[in-house]
């Protein structure tokens, strides 16, 4: 029996974990905050130190947590530029999260390579304000001199996997990582490096992407360190998923995702086409409009929480008695949507109760998610099962509703630190491949995640008949909004 490490940093915290490499039992693990300090008004900065994640790291690993462990693996944030100079030494803080201040940026990079379809068939993904290439654009627009002194681009676990191995002359990324640069193309397998001239204004180095089962090094104390990965990679690693699962993320805004065998180039730009980290793609399809929905309602009704939003609506019956809620409060980008608003449609006098309205807002949220899984369905990415994940997937109106609308096996996950895991089973993988005892194609089986499986069952036709009402409100509000 051996045992590796995986590690995640997040955007507001590090967490360690320690398996057993056969099974993925977690063995011990360990945590510590991000020493941040977060502005005014903001839920987060959108600058950061890195040596922050470091010291992270290193209070997350006191008291032996590392103790025997043989490999260990890195997952970490997306969207975090590390701009880097000529020595090896930040241009100054690297860039993390959505960072509304590049919106202009993504606007004129889409101009200036010819419009969203030129970018869909370039790297499979449209610029938002988020990616890389956008900040790298923004860079040059707002910091010429700091533009002009980067001469390395690292994303958050590339750092990381480079602090680890010593700072070695070679860098390296993997294929998941690189997928969301905006100036990677995971259908093409590689760099375009005049799309970072285009954004920065001249040409840099940038990691080398290694394979999923590579190990980036070793330590000069002999531990090995796998490839690393994003989050969202490292957490779907986690998690165990294959071909035919999806995962639907009920986070503030929502997210859908799915295992796929190749990249998908969308000109509407609705899907994002990253690769896993087992060689495989992931398709991601985003809404701004998921939970922020159920707080709106439960705000507007005077409830104190999203709990007593589910104990409210699971009063009503599928179909909110007709009541349906189009749920685009920060107006949507699926469908493409941006200033529009949210509504309600149905409003007769039976129909205007209190728990009507939460019936609707669970239906909403959730046939909004719906309508982003047929956006890959309708590619022909196979859904035989989704996995729902966020704290909101343990409300009961969001179990009760969301087999029969997404018309599927649902499958709840117990809360663990999935990241993390797969950054472990990442190490195991790395670990055993360079032992022999692992194929290079094929990850380690470890035991899948605790979790309740929910069937639509006789429910089906119902939820469908529920969800043709949501999309007849829909269409006859913005009529053609997904035929783009």
């Amino acid at each position: 029996m051996g045992i590796v490490a995986g590690l995640d940093s997040s955007p507001d915290f590090t967490r360690i974990v320690v398996c057993d490499t056969d099974t993925g039992a977690v063995l011990r693990q360990g945590y510590a905050p991000h020493p941040v300090d977060t502005p005014d008004g903001a839920t987060r900065p959108s600058d950061v130190d890195p040596q922050a994640w470091l010291l992270s790291l290193g209070e997350a690993a006191g008291g032996g947590l590392l103790e025997g462990v043989q490999a260990i693996g890195v997952s970490a944030q997306q969207n975090a530029l590390v701009p880097l100079d000529a020595q090896g030494n930040t241009v100054r803080p690297a860039m993390v999260g959505g960072d509304k201040r590049a919106q202009v940026a993504a606007a004129d990079l889409i101009d200036a390579l010819g419009g969203r379809e030129a970018w869909a068939q370039a790297v499979g993904c449209v610029p938002q304000a988020a990616q890389p290439v956008t900040k790298l654009r923004w860079l040059a627009k707002t910091e010429p001199e700091n533009a002009r002194r980067t001469a390395v681009l690292l994303q958050a676990h590339d750092w990381l996997v480079w602090q680890l191995l010593g700072r070695p002359v070679r860098r390296t990324t993997d294929r998941g990582g690189a997928s969301g640069t905006g100036y990677w193309s995971a259908a093409a397998g590689g760099y375009r490096p005049d799309l970072v001239e285009l954004a920065l204004g001249h040409q840099t180095m940038l990691p080398e992407v290694i394979g999923p089962s590579d190990a980036a090094g070793t330590t000069p104390e002999g531990l090995l360190i796998s490839a690393g990965t994003g989050e969202t990679m490292a957490a779907a690693f986690g998690l165990g998923l294959g071909f035919g699962d999806a995962v639907v993320s009920l986070g503030a805004s929502g997210s859908v995702m799915a295992v796929h065998t190749e990249a998908l180039a969308d000109t509407s730009g609705m899907i994002t086409s990253l690769a896993d980290a087992t060689g495989m793609h992931l398709p991601v399809v985003t809404t701004l409009n998921a939970v922020r929905a159920l707080r709106g309602t439960a705000e507007l009704l005077g409830l104190p929480d999203l709990e007593a939003l589910s104990d409210l609506a699971m009063k009503s019956t599928p179909g909110s008695h007709g009541l349906v809620m189009l749920p685009y409060l920060e107006g949507e980008r699926t469908p493409n949507l941006p200033h529009t608003a949210g509504m309600l449609a149905g409003l007769r006098r039976e129909s205007m109760r209190a728990e009507h309205l939460a019936r609707a807002s669970f239906e909403g949220m959730l046939c909004g998610l719906a309508d982003a899984l047929d956006v890959l369905r309708g590619r022909g990415v196979e859904v035989r099962r989704i996995f729902l994940l966020g704290q909101a997937a343990e409300l009961p109106a969001v179990q009760a509703a969301a087999p029969m609308l997404f018309g599927a096996q649902v499958v709840v996950p117990q809360p663990a630190d999935y990241a993390a895991i797969g950054a472990a089973r990442q190490a195991a993988w790395a670990l055993g491949v360079s032992q022999g005892t692992l194929d290079p194609r094929t990850p380690p089986v470890w035991q899948g995640a605790a979790a309740q499986v929910l069937e639509p069952g006789d429910e089906l036709a119902v939820g469908q008949a529920v969800r043709q009402q949501f999309i007849s409100v829909r269409e006859q509000t913005h009529p053609g909004a997904f035929r783009s």
